[in-house]
């Protein structure tokens, strides 16, 4: 059985643990309002590009001079996974759920007989999928954002993905990260980047944007042109919008794993005080009987 003096020790460090864990909450807290403001202000544009594209690309379908990020290499050999994680931990299972993906997209590619290369976001990714596919791992980028996340950052990944791909390193890109859906929720996300592939079409409606979808257009300038010119931003864009969904995504994870270990401290407290107390009654009681013994043998 522990003595006074561990119980003691070990109320005082749960106490310093909850104090760590509740700052790291209120941290994330405040930070997890600026991200979610900023994956949300991003959606939009990308969903409105992505439609424009797909708009284009229905009619480039089949035609020559399509542009190599639209219509890919023509094989479907070598795969390029850009991971994307966090820098830090204690982030509930973020990390782990965007990693598992990985490996399952891996395994999967290779059993089809793939070539995998990995572009890894964050340190956490980077460690993690080392040890077991550390020979497929073409390059790792870490303290991505690490003040604040820009547009910028995510153009210099684009544009190091684009130059491996017209270099003929790889004939398809996919991205996986964390979708922010609430501070509880994350939803892993494995969207292709390259060739260019649209999401499912919407509904059609009988009024709104959708119900345009069967409109003509006349292109100035061309079709190819404005595809050239788009498809290496969309790549940007695209590859921003996922880092600032994981950004908002980490935050909500460590608001809730802090908020979760704060509370598990304070039952712990809880429980070792309520075992401190009874000990030190037992502890009481028995210098109180040796008294009375000693006093009634005099």
């Amino acid at each position: 059985m522990p003595s006074l003096k561990d119980l003691r020790g070990r109320i005082r460090s749960v106490r310093s643990t909850q104090k760590i864990t509740s700052a790291m909450k209120m941290v994330a807290a405040s930070r997890l309002r600026r991200a979610q403001e900023q994956a949300e202000a991003a959606r939009p544009y990308a969903q409105r590009m992505e439609r424009v594209l797909a708009s284009l690309a229905g009619r480039m379908a089949g035609l020559p001079g399509a542009p190599p990020l639209l219509v890919g290499t023509g094989k479907d050999e070598t795969h390029l996974l850009v991971v994307a994680t966090s820098d830090r931990g204690l982030a509930g299972g973020f990390n782990a759920s965007i990693l598992r993906e990985a490996r399952r997209r891996i395994r999967e590619l290779e059993a089809m007989g793939k070539r995998v290369m990995l572009l890894i976001i964050g340190r956490k990714g980077r460690d993690g999928l080392r040890r077991d596919y550390g020979r497929v791992i073409r390059d790792s980028l870490t303290e991505v954002g690490r003040r604040r996340l820009s547009f910028d950052e995510a153009r210099d990944i684009a544009e190091r993905i684009l130059v491996l791909y017209q270099a003929g390193g790889f004939d398809a890109c996919t991205i996986i990260y964390n979708r922010f859906r609430s501070a509880m929720t994350q939803i892993v996300t494995v969207q292709q980047l390259i060739p260019f592939a649209p999401a499912a079409a919407p509904v059609e409606t009988a009024h709104g944007p959708e119900a345009l979808a069967g409109a003509i257009y006349e292109f100035e300038p061309s079709e190819e042109e404005i595809l050239a010119e788009l498809l290496p931003k969309n790549l940007a864009v695209q590859i921003f919008t996922a880092l600032l969904e994981n950004a908002a995504s980490e935050q909500g994870a460590r608001m809730t794993a802090m908020d979760n270990a704060t509370r598990n401290a304070g039952d712990m407290i809880d429980r070792l005080s309520l075992n401190y107390n009874r000990t030190r009654q037992a502890v009481i009681t028995k210098e109180l009987i040796e008294i009375i013994s000693g006093a009634e043998a005099l």
